[in-house]
């Protein structure tokens, strides 16, 4: 079945491309706001994409009703991967810039069920911090975060 293009869409997006039905793709999930389908470079069997249909280049220019209606989906499909595959474990994964390797710009949250010895390192060394820096930090957060709330 092939759909129309999202209004908001990216002809240059593969992401976009895939919700419209032009390039396929091994859809497991859909609703009227979101596709979920497998990653066709999968760290495990079951890596799975849940994305908003709406085209968004990252996560700071995705509407809030956009993240509202992905979560759900993200924690529906990581129950299906739970349930059918049983692995060790499940990472979630939502890569923002090229710092990020985002590799598509399109908003996107990645479902990888892991397996002990699978070599992915996504997890990082445990070392303290220096606690007067972090402080710093959460103040000068806590300072943009109010900002931003009294702009709207």
């Amino acid at each position: 079945m092939t759909t129309a293009a999202h209004p908001t869409a990216d002809p240059d997006c593969i992401f976009c491309k895939i919700v419209a039905g032009a390039v396929p793709c091994f859809k497991i999930y859909e609703d009227d706001a979101t596709l979920s389908f497998l990653d066709i470079n999968p760290v495990n069997p079951g890596h799975a994409l849940i994305i908003p249909k709406r085209h968004s280049p990252n996560l700071l220019a995705t509407p809030d009703e956009d993240l509202q209606a992905v979560i759900p989906v993200v924690k529906r499909i990581a129950a299906a991967v739970q349930e059918e595959l049983s692995p060790d474990g499940i990472n979630l994964h939502q890569a923002n810039g090229p710092g990020a390797a985002q590799s598509v710009l399109h908003f996107h949250i990645h479902v990888v069920p892991r397996r002990f010895g699978d070599s992915l390192v996504v997890n990082w060394e445990l070392r303290p911090g220096d606690k007067g820096e972090i402080a710093a930090v959460a103040d000068r957060l806590k300072r943009a975060i109010e900002r931003n709330r009294a702009a709207g």
